[in-house]
């Protein structure tokens, strides 16, 4: 059996906490900055766990990283 392969955009995007959930950088915070809210700008800092719906085609993109 052939060995799967990691999609390189998500192991670059993504990482997973010790129970299994997974974390992101919040969007919208490369360019046009003047322009945004400095509420918006504010919550995208750091990172966040994405929602489980979303989470589950990830873990399909990163089949090594459980």
């Amino acid at each position: 059996m052939p060995k799967m392969k990691t999609k390189s955009g998500a192991k670059k995007r993504f990482r997973f906490t010790a129970t299994g959930k997974v974390k992101m950088s919040p969007a919208k915070k490369r360019h046009m900055l003047i322009n945004k809210p400095k509420k918006m700008k504010r919550k995208a800092r750091g990172m966040e766990i994405m929602r489980e719906r979303d989470a589950n085609l990830v873990r399909i993109y990163m089949p090594y990283a459980r």
